[in-house]
């Protein structure tokens, strides 16, 4: 009986731990085979999101903005902790310039990890073009410091370089940035702005031609005006040399002052007539009108379809020309190119424009006290006098200069373009509708008259105190306008124009070589 008890017991331990043993088995096995699943799950998800991000990149790098924020929004809902789709939905918003969201987003991945170099490169980007500088330099910077192949990050060194007129270094930078990544459009276009700045027109023709290979989306119209700057560019990149100085090292002339605009007399080719020119710190390149260039035969050089300005319809056509010479005064100036457009008031008698471009290799002097406008060969400088404070300007993509304006009631520093061929300041719509600056409304409406047309009945604002680095204006009248024009060329956000009306009460001399300008009261 023990023996047979025995026996029965241990059948009944044996048959107990191989069931145990088995029901463990199968535990485990199920655990296992869940981890591979989940694994497998998560590499489908990974997956999943990786191609749906790609496919959003495509699209905008197309220019399809919407659709893609449309993708990346559903990513990162689907994946949250997905950083990749985060930065990618920011570079996305920075491209239709809602800066808050892209800031938002880019600074939110940056801080969770800091060692994410495209966060940090797009969060660079967003500073740089809300104008924030510092910001922007120190963002770029740390994201090369995690990967020297991030380039966005040289792209928008070099673009923040091109902003403070050290054209050459920010020339090399885009150039790292485009051997890094050869396709992006973003980068080829910013290559052949400031390949042009620097003078290097057949290459800065050759980057537009590769931008347009490689952005096939790009509407017709911009692609007219790009078609149109590269057969210009191609024909100056055939001259040995542009704005070349001869004559006096030095000259001054007298200006009159129409609605608060400097207009000098000057000569172009072999033409005697002296004729009315505008200086305009607000344009890059000089601008002859139709009239005017019929008059003296200047021929089209090229056409660029449709230009986008301030007035009217919001449109011109771009038409190249070039100037064997202008002369101003004692200073001769070769080979410059132009502009030739309509002009659309008749009553002011005005030929022309003078643009940064004819003046930037000298220094510039525009003194509204005594009426006199003076230029000066750099080489014939002397700087004695220790104690002049000068002020910042940045150069904008489209040519413009820019400086940072505090207006009262407003809080950080605005950039505002800096126009001495504007008659009166401007502050944008957005800016305007804001309650610090609402209330300073006028019953006052204005006929303004832009490049391309006339708008009539614009809002007036008389703001309380405009200043400037230490110089301040009260009781500045300002004009509202939609600035979104302005603000997809120049690269970084402008608030407003600083125009005659606040200009005219000082003495400017203008260091374009420095990127700097120096403002002395007029005592009166």
């Amino acid at each position: 009986m023990r023996h047979e008890n025995f026996c029965v017991i241990d059948l009944r331990t044996l048959f107990r731990s191989n069931f145990f043993g088995n029901v463990a088995g199968i535990f485990l096995l199920i655990i296992i085979f869940a981890a591979f699943a989940w694994a497998d799950i998560q590499q489908s998800d990974t997956e999943n999101a990786r191609q749906l991000i790609k496919q959003a990149e495509k699209l905008t790098r197309k220019g399809d903005f919407a659709e893609a924020e449309k993708i990346l929004r559903q990513v990162t809902i689907n994946y949250p902790q997905n950083s990749k789709a985060k930065t990618s939905l920011a570079y996305n918003l920075l491209k239709q310039r809602r800066l808050l969201e892209a800031y938002e987003f880019s600074f939110e991945v940056a801080k969770n990890d800091p060692n994410n170099s495209y966060a940090f490169a797009v969060l660079g980007a967003t500073f740089l073009s809300a104008g924030n500088f510092k910001e922007a330099q120190l963002s770029f910077i740390n994201a090369l410091r995690l990967d020297k192949r991030q380039a966005l990050a040289w792209a928008g060194l070099g673009t923040l370089n091109f902003y403070e007129n050290r054209v050459f270094v920010g020339l090399e930078n885009l150039r790292t940035a485009i051997y890094f990544e050869p396709r992006e459009p973003d980068y080829l276009f910013s290559l052949g702005q400031i390949a042009a700045r620097a003078e290097n027109y057949t290459e800065a023709a050759d980057a537009y031609e590769r931008f347009l290979q490689v952005s096939q989306q790009t509407d017709s119209e911009r692609r007219d005006r790009i078609k149109g700057l590269i057969n210009f560019l191609r024909f100056l990149g055939n001259k040995q040399s542009l704005y070349v100085s001869d004559g006096a090292a030095q000259t001054a002339v007298s200006f009159k002052l129409i609605n608060d605009r400097p207009v000098v007399q000057l000569k172009i080719n072999k033409n005697e007539e002296p004729l009315n020119f505008v200086l305009d710190t607000g344009s890059g390149i000089s601008v002859i009108s139709k009239d005017t260039a019929k008059k003296l035969q200047i021929k089209p050089i090229t056409r660029g379809g449709l230009a986008r300005a301030i007035g009217g319809s919001g449109k011109f056509e771009i038409i190249y020309g070039f100037l064997r010479m202008v002369s101003i005064g004692d200073v001769k100036i070769k080979n410059v190119p132009i502009y030739i457009r309509e002009f659309h008031t008749k009553d002011e008698k005005i030929d022309g424009y003078i643009g940064l471009s004819l003046i930037s290799k000298f220094l510039t002097t525009i003194n509204y006290g005594n009426s006199t406008f003076a230029l000066k060969k750099k080489d014939s400088i002397e700087n004695n006098d220790s104690n002049v404070v000068s002020l910042p300007l940045r150069l904008t993509s489209s040519g413009f200069l820019s400086g940072e304006i505090q207006l009262e009631g407003i809080e950080p520093a605005l950039n505002f373009i800096v126009d001495t061929g504007a008659s009166i300041s401007v502050i944008s719509d957005e800016l305007a509708n804001t309650k610090e600056l609402s209330r300073f409304l006028k019953n006052e409406k204005l006929r303004v008259v832009g490049a391309a047309g006339i708008t009539e009945n614009v809002s007036t604002f008389l703001l309380p105190r405009v200043t400037f680095g230490s110089h301040s204006r009260e009781s500045i009248t300002a004009i509202a306008l939609n600035l979104d024009i302005i603000n997809e060329a120049s690269g970084f956000q402008q608030a407003g124009i600083l125009g005659g009306n606040f200009l005219k009460n000082y003495n400017l001399t203008f260091d374009f070589e420095n990127s700097k300008v120096i403002f002395v009261p007029i005592v009166k």
